[in-house]
């Protein structure tokens, strides 16, 4: 049997599933994120796996053994299977040394070498109430950790981090991951997150699990208009009978009027820092295009075109 089996799991309330019978295995070692809008029942999932919510149909079992949902026992939660809430919650007026401690249920040397692999070695003896969002971040993950799991469920990690927060996490999960040996599920807001920390994606639409896959084919593949917009901006072309889907980098400007082109009006640019986002219009249709040559004048006539070998997905007419 897999390191983690999820089978046919459904939770929810009177009048709405949450959860829809949902099923997948994971590997261990593995790095799976779970992507969908909000509400679509991303941290139910979560918490279901970590025995956290009480399923109304469904079983998880983590390595061979049946994990019990959050009625069947009087503290919720698996021994093995951590879970970092994305408030990360910390009791204010203790030092961190001392919620470090009691946590570290290994030998002592071990609580040192997890302080390092989570940067937060320099911050002991502060109390919690003198630390830094992402202080706090990194020093709940700590607190997880040192409870020896074997599978850590992360959940909205980066929600309240800024940019050199997130980096200085992004950089600990993978020290954690290479030094640890421990098996992660992450769930992200951001599409950018999952794409590209995760070897898996699982994307749910509405409680439902609508497709999962390794991260370069959900985005170069989605199965439907939900999933491609979920991990970013796409245009649709009709050609031939056949519908492509074509994220915007995988349009090129071309000379005005240039076979195979198609013509369009140029509408706006928007700067992204690394080029331009050409927003273009064709016959009553956005397009928007990604390109670091200059934007022409508003209203200009213009030509692009799909790059040779753009990985273009096939789409039918249900899309």
């Amino acid at each position: 049997m897999d390191f983690l089996a999820v089978q046919g799991l459904s939770f929810g309330y009177v009048n709405r599933k949450v959860v829809d019978d949902i099923s997948f295995n994971l590997g261990r070692f593995r790095k799976l994120a779970i992507a969908g809008e909000t509400g679509s029942g991303k941290t139910s999932l979560l918490k279901l796996i970590g025995g956290r919510l009480q399923p109304l149909a469904g079983t998880v079992y983590f390595e061979e053994k049946r994990v019990p949902g959050a009625a069947e026992k009087l503290i919720p939660g698996h021994p093995q299977i951590a879970y970092l809430s994305q408030h990360f919650e910390l009791h204010n007026n203790y030092r961190v040394h001392d919620i470090l401690d009691y946590a570290n249920k290994l030998a002592p040397a071990f609580l040192d070498h997890v302080l390092k692999i989570c940067r937060v070695d320099h911050l002991i003896t502060r109390k919690t109430d003198q630390l830094s969002g992402g202080e706090r971040q990194r020093i709940a993950l700590a607190k997880q950790l040192l409870g020896g799991p074997r599978l850590l469920l992360l959940d909205e990690p980066f929600s309240n981090l800024d940019g050199f927060n997130r980096d200085q996490l992004w950089d600990v999960l993978a020290d954690m991951q290479l030094q640890l040996g421990c098996s992660c599920i992450l769930v992200s807001h951001d599409p950018a997150d999952s794409l590209a920390w995760a070897e898996d994606i699982i994307v749910l639409q509405a409680g439902k699990l609508v497709q999962r896959a390794g991260a370069t084919e959900i985005y170069q593949h989605p199965v439907n208009r939900y999933v491609a917009r979920l991990f970013g901006k796409y245009n649709l072309f009709s050609t031939e009978r056949v519908r492509r889907l074509v994220r915007p980098e995988d349009l090129e400007p071309l000379l005005q009027g240039q076979e195979g082109g198609i013509d369009c009006v140029f509408v706006e640019s928007r700067f992204l820092g690394y080029g331009h986002e050409w927003v273009l219009e064709k016959e009553g249709e956005k397009i928007r295009l990604h390109t670091s040559v200059p934007p022409p004048a508003p209203g200009s006539r213009v030509t692009v075109g799909i790059k040779p070998g753009a990985p273009c997905s096939l789409v039918g007419d249900q899309f």
